[in-house]
């Protein structure tokens, strides 16, 4: 067989997605949030303020806020902790950050990802996904389309065109 169609069969059964996608993490309340597809970042991140690790039945626990001014429902989480990890900032320059494992649903799978709590204030979308969430899960990423699995939520846009004068990594 030639190399050229074992590559169309292979990628015919993958799906594709933009560079922004609309997510949920039912594990911590989050429904139809635009992300933003980074595959220049190995780990993903949530935009997360007053992050506070515990101990909880002698497992370790955080419990951080995902505040309002991130386009979501402001609401307090507690998660498990897997561990901290120095994971490279928008800069370049590593900073240690908590990671917790949550719940992915993107378009109609599920699957487990890390997540790292990350101060996402001057970014314009407060959830990015890494590269380590969507591979093995036969993915494409098309970087010149959006919401390729479906629309965002209502005014979701808008916050993204409102935020359009900083940065997103």
């Amino acid at each position: 067989m030639k190399e050229t169609t074992r590559n169309a069969r292979s990628a015919s059964k993958k799906t594709s997605i933009g560079w922004r996608e609309v997510i949920t993490l039912p594990d911590l309340g989050i429904a139809d949030v635009v992300a933003k597809i980074d595959t220049g970042a190995r780990t993903s991140a949530i935009h997360a303020t007053h992050v506070v690790p515990f101990r909880r039945d002698g497992a370790d626990w955080v419990r951080f806020h995902i505040p309002h001014s991130s386009g979501l429902r402001a609401r307090d989480v507690e998660a498990p902790l897997l561990g901290e990890r120095p994971i490279k900032n928008t800069s370049g320059i590593h900073e240690d950050r908590l990671v917790i494992e949550t719940a992915l649903v993107l378009g109609r799978r599920r699957w487990r990802i890390e997540v790292s709590l990350a101060n996402r204030t001057r970014m314009a979308l407060p959830v990015i996904l890494g590269r380590t969430a969507i591979r093995r899960h036969k993915i494409l990423v098309d970087p010149g389309r959006s919401f390729l699995l479906g629309k965002p939520p209502h005014g979701a846009a808008k916050r993204r065109s409102s935020a359009a004068a900083t940065s997103d990594s």
